[in-house]
């Protein structure tokens, strides 16, 4: 199985054509597990992180924290986010600790090519979300 940076080589370009020419940079995360961090042009504050594992892998976004939530509106919210997840195309809401999340996952072996696609989908679902969902945010 080859190393993540490997698989994903070529990431950058190929996200970049996938979203009309926008700039894609990639940037490791140093640490015990393989993450890299994709920042899109004009998207900077809801980078894309990367990492697999044996049998996938796992691109995400974190969306907003409980502290964003409009507290009188949380319940709401979390009945939308279960409603609204079959329909958000190669993507699914969820959560790490105390963040909101968005996430779609590959095989292990997909074509980077496939990796760009998704990572391209769960941005621009990722805007489509906080723009739906802001009502529910602080």
């Amino acid at each position: 199985m080859k190393p993540l940076a490997e698989q994903l080589r070529g990431l950058d370009t190929l996200t970049s054509l996938a979203m009309g020419g926008l700039q894609v940079q990639l940037q490791p995360i140093p640490g015990d597990v393989a993450v890299i961090q994709v920042s899109i042009e004009g998207r900077e504050e809801l980078p894309i992180f990367i990492t697999s594992s044996d049998s996938q892998v796992l691109c995400m976004c974190y969306l907003w924290s409980d502290a964003e939530v409009r507290p009188e509106r949380r319940t709401e919210l979390l009945v939308t986010l279960l409603e609204l997840n079959p329909s958000v195309p190669l993507s699914s809401f969820g959560r790490i600790g105390e963040r909101y999340v968005l996430s779609g996952a590959l095989s292990r072996d997909a074509r980077v090519e496939d990796v760009a696609k998704d990572v391209a989908v769960l941005s621009d679902n990722a805007l489509d979300a906080l723009d739906a969902l802001s009502e529910f945010l602080i």
